[in-house]
Parts: C-alpha cells; structure tokens; sequence
C-alpha cells in the first residue's frame, strides 16, 4: 500500500482516539451517527434499530477470534450476499486483509487494559483510484439484542460487522449496500483489476476446449492472488429462488479453491488415474449448498483417500461450503466476476507489467471542440467529443507484437442513491491505430483503423485484453449514450513502457515562427497498405 492514504471526511484516527482516552469517553462518529440516515437513504425503509456496542452484546469482545477465516462469518438481513462474498475471498489472504485493517492488533481489545480501549476502529479502502482510511466508532445496529447486518458465526468477533460498517459510511448508508457486484468490493479491498465473463453467452458448459482454458485461467488468477465470484441470473426466476440442485438464483457465491484431483492408484512411474478439475465454492449465508455431484456427502467422494480428502479441506457439514467439478460449475452458473491483480513489481518470477493510470471525465459543452461526452462508436457525429485530451491517451507498442490490459472505472455511484441517481452507467473503450506521428485529437475518422472495442456493461468498471501489433493509439473511453456525465480512472498494462501521454490540441500551436514560416492550413494523410520493387534505402538493405 502507498504511503500516502487519504482521510476520509478528514477524521485522523490516531488525534480521535487519543481526544477520547484523555477526555475517558468511548468515541461517537458525528460523520455517521448511531441513526436512521446512517441505515436508510429511503425513508419508507425505516424499521426498530437498537445501536449497541460490542461490550453490550457479550462479555469479552474481540476484533478477531484465532485469526481469520472464510468461514468466520454470514450475511445478515441487509441483501449485500456480493459484498460478503468479497470478504470470504479476503479472508483468504493474510496479506491484503491486513492492508483493509492495519495494524489489527493495535485495534484489537485488550481485556487487561480497558481503559485503552476508546470504541474506534479505522479500515482502508481502494477508493477510486487511492488508498482511504476510513474511521467508524463501534456502535452497530441490532434488533433483540442481536446483530442484523454481517456478523460472525462467532458470538464475540467483531471485525465483518464493523468492515461492513466502514463500507457503508463510504456508501453514504447501509441501504446503498443493497444489491451490488462481489467485483466492485474486491476492487476496493485491493486495488485489483475487475474483469466479467459470460458463462453462458461465451458456451463454456458446452465447448470442452473453451472450459478448458477458462479452468487454466481462473487456476492462474487463484494462485497468483486474486479473487473470483460467480451468481446465476435471475433471467425471469425470483431472486433468491432455489434451484432444483439448491444453488440459489441472483445471489453471489464466493470461489475459495481450485484444485486438479486424480482418482485411482499412483504407480511407480505413472498415474492410472482419472482427472478432474474441480471447483470450491461458499455461500455468505453459511448454509444451502449443491446438492449434486462431487456435494459434501455425495458417493463420489468415496473414491477420494480420507488423507486426499483431509488435504482438500472437505467438510460434511451444512456450512455453506462445498466443492463441484468445473463442467457442472460452468452449466450451472451464468455470470463470473474475477479480480485479477496485476504484477507490477520488478522482484517477482512472474511476468511484470508496466503501468499508468490516469483520471478523467465525461463533462458536457454545447460547444462541438470542448464537449466531452460524445457516446459511443455508434453516435458518429459526437464520437470523437469524448475525452481524448486533457488526459493522456495517446501510447505506443514498441516491441513487434505486444499484450495490453486496460481497466475503466467510473466512479462509485452508491453515494447518489438518496438522489435516485445510484445506477451505474453503462461504459466501454475503443482503441484506435493511428498515424505514426499523430500528434493531435482526431477529428475524422479516414485512415485510422478501429483494432479493439471493451465490452458496453452497467457496471463501475470493464476490462479489455488485447494483442496489438507495433504502432501508435489513440483509446477513447466513452458513456454508451451521449451528454452523460461522470468522472472515471483509466488503467493501462503493457508489456514494455508505452509512453502514455495527453492529446489535448485540436491543431498546431500559433507562434511567432507562424508568421515567418507559414501556419499548416491543410492535413494530408496517408495510409500504406503494402509496397514491392523498391529500391535499397540504406547499408543494411532496408
């Protein structure tokens, strides 16, 4: 994590926490209060809510209790089964959940000097673009004296409720965690980059070739430490109905494992082995499971050696927890969300990307060269309004063939909610070969040739993975409609330093040498398709 965090609403946690020590006083967050517009955006929502704090709802409190696990909690009455999955994927990896709460153990209670504890907590998120602290105090919301957002399955740990309510402060409120894309939260926890698949649309449960390179890949992102989820669209079912193999529809399942397993005898040179790949899920209710193949106590895993099993981590029990092969994994659900961290460092045996990042937005102006929000490809007359200046788009490939990742985020829209304007818009790129010296926005499309579009989606970011030939771009983030106005983030991932740079000028700058040398009045452009007989231009017979 970078050195410099940025304070959220300005609340300096180490100055909070040692006001309420001195002044022998438990702290109370005047930037999200103990109250109805802390839970509630909509006023027609409002229930019964007792905030309590941890020491009123048992005997001996703590942050966590041994460690943390994917296990450790369940999703409360709040509809948020995407953001509790996102946690379960946390848990998994000691590193990045100890950047979320830093310095874990200085927060935690200690029972032998209660007067060091002030009932504060700070957690940090990956917030558009920077790393966030956000402070809360630890009064949480209960109904008969019992948790009713995310809480542990433990009765004395506190750290997933209080996660839960540093999240809804940046969200404005509880109610704007409801619904949402595991994705967005991985994305905050870590800074990784989203990426969505279309199980069904891409044919995964039928093409064998293609499952198996989804495997080869999600297999790759596990072990490199990112974070997958996946849900079943509702697509005319109820949301949260039960499937005839107990998956539950439009509700996110957080993936904790992917394993090759072999079944039969190892011999001495060889395997006499059948092979499977095969897939761990959970569910944030910490209950409901599959019920079909390779389920906790089907016959399958009688196949399986109790040492194989015990390595595997299977559990017969009703915990949310359950394994399932990859075919079945791909016919069964439709929509995947993967959090893919990207290597940028220069000490890892891992390939390292070079990368830039850089903030812009989509503004309006009835002025046709200063407008900023053209829409998408479609919309020919204001595509090339949107931003290609004022923010760096312009990069090239330097080696003869190279690949590029490109991430777009919009910024989080939860915080518009009580203004009805919450929705994501939807979003997308186009990347654009251009001239080798171009050096200014286009304003035609002629010679240039139109290499990668991203997928259009509503949700806060789409990603792109493309092989581009050597040469110069132009990439085009645009709204899908035109006059839409948001800010966004642009990530850009190349194999070898692509000199990102701004393309703001619409024309050559008027200077004094104009006066002597002549200003450009007309462009000449011109595109070679191919070439032959000609004569030898140099020593090396290029």
């Amino acid at each position: 994590m970078s050195s410099s965090v940025q304070l959220f609403r300005d609340q300096k946690y180490h100055e909070l926490k040692g006001q309420c020590l001195q002044q022998g006083r438990l702290f109370e967050d005047p930037e999200f209060p103990a109250s109805d517009e802390s839970l509630y955006y909509d006023p027609a929502a409002k229930g019964k809510v007792e905030w309590k704090r941890p020491k009123d709802l048992c005997e001996d409190p703590h942050l966590l209790v041994d460690g943390m696990s994917s296990h450790d909690f369940h999703q409360g009455k709040l509809g948020n089964c995407w953001f509790v999955a996102a946690c379960s994927c946390l848990a998994l990896r000691k590193s990045l959940w100890q950047q979320v709460i830093p310095d874990y153990k200085e927060q935690e209670w200690d029972p032998k000097s209660p007067r060091k504890y002030a009932g504060i907590f700070r957690f940090c998120f990956w917030r558009f673009g920077e790393w966030t602290e956000v402070v809360v105090d630890d009064l949480l919301p209960t109904e008969n004296g019992e948790l009713i957002y995310c809480h542990s399955n433990v009765r004395n740990e506190f750290w997933s409720a209080l996660l839960e309510k540093a999240y809804a402060k940046l969200a404005g409120s509880y109610q704007a965690l409801d619904g949402g894309c595991a994705a967005e939260a991985l994305v905050d926890f870590t800074g990784a980059v989203a990426d969505s698949i279309n199980l069904a649309e891409g044919r995964y449960g039928e093409v064998i070739s293609e499952q198996m390179k989804l495997f080869e890949d999600l297999m790759k992102v596990h072990k490199r430490g990112g974070f997958i989820s996946c849900s079943i669209s509702s697509s005319g079912r109820p949301s949260e109905a039960e499937t005839e193999m107990g998956l539950i529809v439009g509700h996110a399942y957080s993936v904790t494992a992917i394993r090759k397993l072999r079944l039969g005898e190892r011999l001495l040179f060889s395997f006499n082995a059948q092979k499977l790949f095969m897939i761990r899920l959970r569910n944030p209710w910490g209950k409901k499971e599959w019920h079909g193949a390779w389920s906790d106590s089907s016959e399958e895993w009688k196949k399986v050696s109790d040492s194989e099993r015990k390595d595997l981590g299977l559990t017969v029990e009703n915990d949310g927890e359950f394994w399932m092969t990859f075919e079945d994994w791909c016919k069964n659900f439709t929509d995947v969300d993967i959090c893919r961290t990207v290597n940028t460092s220069f000490f890892s045996l891992h390939k390292t990307w070079e990368k830039e990042m850089m903030y812009g937005a989509w503004t309006k102006h009835p002025e046709p060269l200063l407008n900023r929000a053209g829409g998408c490809f479609d919309n020919r007359e204001t595509f090339l309004q949107n931003p290609q200046g004022g923010i760096p788009y312009l990069f090239d490939v330097k080696k003869a063939e190279d690949k590029v990742l490109v991430s777009l985020q919009q910024e989080d829209r939860r915080k518009y909610k009580k203004e009805g304007k919450g929705d994501n818009i939807t979003i997308g790129f186009e990347i654009l070969k251009v001239e080798d010296n171009r050096r200014y926005r286009l304003h035609k499309l002629t010679v240039q040739e139109r290499v990668a579009t991203s997928p259009y989606s509503n949700t806060r970011s789409v990603f792109l993975r493309s092989t581009l030939q050597q040469g110069r771009y132009v990439l085009i983030p645009t709204t899908y409609i035109p006059g839409v106005p948001t800010k966004f983030i642009l990530r850009l991932y190349t194999d070898v330093p692509s000199k990102l740079r701004e393309l703001k000028a619409d024309r050559p700058e008027m200077t004094c040498w104009s006066l002597l040398c002549g200003y450009p009045r007309r462009v000449t452009q011109i595109k070679v398709h191919s070439a032959e007989g000609l004569q030898k231009q140099d020593r090396s017979g290029g």
